[in-house]
């Protein structure tokens, strides 16, 4: 080889070099938005993940964090926001946008969590272990990092509710088909009223009661006009934190690892356990601080509960079987 082609030999082995050094070595920045105020547990949640993985990369991957429909305004437009790239990632409640994801909102349904009860860690793993092979499809154009379950709704109610018969002709605020659905076949009337104007409602006797897990009873004050909450709680909800696919692939691969391990099951668990705690924290301060009273059903009464749901249940899972989707397999799976 001669001179002159050696130098460039070396000069191009440095430019290669210096490149993939300087690929290292920049720092991305990736917008994270969702719809909650910066006091939820998600947001505080997030803000300590976030540090994390800034921390385990070096400082090479940065987070801006939007709270509060910032960045793409309401929680039904957090989702389209990633898939299309206003945002890199998006933390989102299925349930604004009805039936656009049928599968997951089958963990929507009453009672539907595993048959050894409420413990969100334990949801949020089987929903995350469980989306690829179920749920991925109808999350197109998103990389889901992770799926969580909110709290499950109880009755606030502004009268006491001692049986499941209480229940007939009582106006009861709502959130979901399935919800109404249910006190439908207890004999309640649903009404469908935006949560931040439940107290009011409560307050001017609009309603009778209000379907919310206690953290939303905390935040909306509900304890002070409906000082009765009606136990075992009734149904839960389906969130997931998901990414632009186009961004997540074009991250270096050791990045992406980061975000992998601190993503997926133990992502899930890591802020349903914080979700869980503040969800007892703000149950027993109702109870202590506000003289919230609980009123847990008869054992009779939660057993008849459960039948009228089978019902409702049953017509979701055969609607979805009827399209030819593994509804009864993904519902047996998350409630085993």
């Amino acid at each position: 080889m001669g001179l002159n082609k050696l130098v460039k030999a070396c000069a191009l082995v440095v430019a290669i070099v210096f490149t993939a050094a300087s690929a290292r070595a920049e720092t991305i920045t990736l917008k994270l938005s969702h719809f909650v105020p910066p006091q939820h547990a998600f947001h505080k949640w997030v803000v300590n993940w976030t540090e994390k993985i800034e921390k385990e990369s070096g400082g090479r991957l940065k987070f801006e964090i939007y709270p509060n429909g910032q960045l793409v305004g309401p929680p039904n437009r957090q989702f389209d926001a990633a898939r299309n790239g206003i945002t890199d990632i998006a933390f989102c409640l299925h349930g604004v946008t009805p039936g656009r994801y049928p599968m997951t909102e089958l963990a929507n349904l009453p009672f539907a969590w595993p048959s050894d009860g409420v413990n969100l860690p334990e949801m949020a793993k089987r929903m995350t272990e469980l989306a690829p092979k179920y749920l991925a499809a109808e999350h197109q154009g998103l990389h889901i990092l992770f799926m969580v379950m909110a709290n499950p709704i109880v009755i606030y109610s502004r009268v006491p509710i001692n049986t499941l018969a209480d229940f007939k002709g009582k106006k009861i605020r709502f959130a979901g088909v399935t919800n109404k659905e249910l006190l439908d076949a207890m004999g309640a009337v649903p009404m469908l009223i935006p949560p931040q104007e439940a107290q009011d409602a409560l307050a001017k006797g609009i309603s009778d009661g209000a379907g919310f897990p206690h953290e939303a009873g905390f935040a909306y004050q509900l304890a002070s006009v409906a000082p009765y909450a009606i136990e075992p709680p009734l149904a839960s909800a389906t969130f997931a934190l998901v990414m632009n696919p186009a961004k997540y692939n074009s991250l270096p691969a050791d990045l992406r690892a980061i975000l992998d391990k601190e993503a997926g099951v133990a992502g899930a668990m890591s802020f349903a356990k914080d979700w869980q705690d503040f969800e007892a924290f703000a149950r027993n301060f109702e109870i202590t601080k506000k003289g919230l009273k609980i009123i847990t059903l008869p054992p009779a009464d939660v057993a008849k509960m459960k039948e009228l749901a089978k019902p409702i249940v049953e017509k979701s899972i055969a609607a979805l079987e009827k399209q030819g989707k593994p509804a009864r397999a993904f519902y047996a799976a998350y409630t085993k």
